[in-house]
């Protein structure tokens, strides 16, 4: 906006013969990284002692230890993020739930990312709705566990949100009682751990609940070992050979899913929640258009939300035909995904109708405007796999010109772009991202090639954002995505310009909203020149710098295709869409306008190449499908990574060249 398993197990009557001696490795399940011993004895202390509160809290509630880093390991990857609640009210490194508290200690966020046309069609009236994510009247248990781990623990609510030592033991105490209450023993063996750990998740359906508890017991499987955002080392042995009995998942009484109808692939628990395709009013239908994807045209981009509410009022308003839509809605607590359109059908989701009709768009239950509220790993993993499965199903090339954030969608007209959306925004962690989805971002070997690919290290770049809860105010200091861009190779130099999003020559600011100036993890971008720690790009038809020192660069070098004009061409325009040419409209199809942007590519510049498209449009202005068609043109069009947002350059004005040339 803004965004059941087969049970292969042994009955619990004969699962006690499988058991070996030393089925959890008392020692070995908290290792030191190998070759990355703290750099002095206060790291040192602050790793030991997160290590004692998971053997502590193990010992106490007799939960295994493996059981309890990993549960941990998927809520938050092991951080406790300063005490600050995720984008659920879950709050350390068990990601103990109290959304109520966070909900009253968060001042509402200074939201000022768009007032875009979701479907982004000029052939039709905007579509503006004012409708707002109803906030949460009653919670559901999985938004308020941490209330019963101080119930079960006595330990104080504030202690548990705020201590990650306590937070640990309440987590291991919600395992035990969830154990208990399935009728099962506080076994030393892991295996015997499935149901709890299902009941973990705080599901409320089988399949999610299952989904959760296999990636649980897959990081024990295969092991896991991090330095957390305190600093602080952790690791989980590897234990290849176990298999928990998936049996117990009967027992936790949970619903099954309405998984009927879905598109997603078995690794993940989807249910169907259906859009409405509805007429309404004086000929106006909701809330997307049918098609026939991928035969009538392909479809190339899959999109990234966050919702900017949270899951039951978001579902809410997908189910509203006066509204917008998207295809999938992915829940933080458990990674849960809902589908509400079929991949077939056009959503109304990116502002961009061209992009909008070859695209899937994916919400994300979540803030862009909460630095602190942060995504769980069972959401990221989630939606890595779904993506994964849909660019293998409709061939999209997993890179950020195909996987696009809606802050990189362009605004289709000059008069659209200052109303684009901008989430996820520079919180959303795009380096682990592509590292679930099993294309790790990394640096080409080799010389320097011409290109760089945005790759700062998350946890440790941090730049300066304002306006996350009240406009001109610094957000709170947080891991981004996102590197600033300026003038000179200083940083006092002021930022570059954005002549779409401000047509007046006003300064680019630090808003946590404002995309004029900064570019995004994955990115690639040609280069324009270096000056010691900083090196320049080409963006927006400007050179502009970003520091990029050795010891912590913000890019690595990178090869690939650039665009750059043709010989005797002093300048060339952009597109916001790749529209098709005036002579390829059949008769009752009106043309569409093949309007620039307020930018300019100019002789000399250089930038990265995407891929070679046809002019096409999707023309469907009624809910009758009769009159839609798919237009398609001879002209063609080159996707290019022009500023933060991708653009489109007709192929008749540019020559492509390698990007070392």
């Amino acid at each position: 906006m803004r965004g059941s398993p087969t049970d292969s197990s042994p009955s619990t009557g004969h699962r006690r013969a499988r058991r070996t001696a030393g089925a959890v490795a008392s020692a070995a399940l908290l290792l030191p990284l190998l070759g990355a011993a703290p750099s002095d004895s206060g790291a040192q202390a602050s790793s030991a002692r997160l290590q004692s509160a998971f053997a502590d809290a193990a010992a106490q509630y007799h939960v295994p230890r493996n059981v309890l880093l990993a549960v941990s390991y998927l809520q938050s990857r092991w951080d406790a993020h300063g005490g600050a609640p995720s984008v659920t009210g879950g709050y350390g490194p068990m990601h103990l739930t109290d959304a109520r508290t966070a909900i009253a200690r968060t001042v509402a966020p200074h939201h000022s990312e768009g007032t875009e046309d979701a479907r982004g069609d000029d052939s039709r009236a905007p579509l503006l709705p004012d409708t707002q994510v109803p906030e949460n009247t009653q919670l559901p248990a999985r938004l308020k566990t941490l209330t019963k781990a101080a119930d079960l623990t006595g330990i104080p609510e504030e202690r548990l949100r705020t201590d990650a030592a306590a937070n640990v033991a309440g987590g291991a105490a919600l395992l035990a009682a969830a154990q208990k209450q399935l009728g099962e023993p506080l076994s030393d063996d892991a295996a015997d751990w499935y149901g709890a750990v299902a009941r973990y998740s705080g599901a409320d359906d089988t399949a999610t609940a299952a989904t959760y508890a296999d990636d649980v017991f897959d990081v024990i499987r295969r092991g896991e070992h991090r330095t957390t955002d305190a600093g602080q080392q952790v690791a989980l042995a590897a234990q290849p050979e176990l298999r928990p009995v998936t049996g117990q998942l009967g027992e936790t009484g949970l619903r099954a899913a309405r998984a009927a109808g879905t598109e997603c692939p078995a690794t993940v628990s989807c249910e169907w929640i259906p859009a409405p395709y509805e007429e309404f009013g004086d000929g106006d239908y909701g809330n997307h258009d049918l098609g026939d994807r991928p035969k009538s045209q392909s479809i190339k981009y899959i999109v990234v939300h966050d919702t900017e509410g949270a899951w039951e009022g978001v579902l809410n308003m997908v189910q509203d035909p006066t509204y917008v839509s998207w295809q999938y809605t992915l829940r933080s607590t458990d990674g849960h995904i809902a589908q509400h359109v079929k991949a077939k059908d056009v959503a109304w989701h990116a502002g961009n109708w061209y992009v909008n009709a070859k695209s899937i768009g994916l919400e994300h239950e979540g803030f862009l405007a909460a630095p602190d509220a942060w995504y769980t790993e069972a959401m990221y993993r989630s939606s890595a796999r779904l993506v994964k499965y849909l660019a293998k199903k409709y061939g999209i090339p997993l890179d950020r010109q195909h996987i696009l954030g809606h802050d990189t969608v362009p605004g289709t007209t000059t008069a659209n772009i200052p109303g684009m959306h901008t989430d996820p925004g520079p919180y959303w962690d795009w380096q682990h991202y592509f590292a679930l989805l099993g294309k790790p971002l990394r640096a080409v070997p080799g010389s320097n090639g011409g290109l760089v690919t945005v790759l700062p290290q998350f946890a440790k770049h941090k730049p300066k954002f304002t306006g996350c809860v009240t406009k001109g105010e610094p957000c709170a200091a947080h891991g981004s995505s996102a590197v600033r861009l300026h003038t000179q190779p200083r940083s006092d130099a002021p930022l570059v310009k954005d002549i779409g999003l401000r047509p007046k020559g006003e300064d680019s600011t630090i808003d946590v909203n404002d995309v004029g100036s900064r570019v995004s993890t994955g990115q690639r971008y040609a280069v324009a020149g270096r000056d010691g720690d900083w090196t320049a790009i080409w963006y927006l038809g400007q050179k502009a710098w970003f520091k990029n020192p050795a010891k912590q660069p913000t890019a690595v070098s990178a090869t690939g295709p650039v665009v750059t004009p043709k010989a005797g061409l002093t300048e060339i325009p952009v597109y916001g869409r790749a529209y098709p040419e005036k002579a390829a409209y059949p008769a009752g199809v009106p043309v569409q306008e093949i309007s620039p942007l307020p930018y300019k590519l100019l002789k000399g510049q250089k930038y990265s190449a995407g891929d070679k498209v046809p002019g096409e449009y999707f023309y469907a202005p009624t809910f009758d499908t009769t009159p839609h068609r798919v237009v398609r043109g001879k002209d063609m069009y080159y996707e290019i990574q022009f500023g933060h947002r991708v653009a489109y350059v007709r192929a008749a004005d540019v020559r492509v060249v390698p990007s070392a040339s």
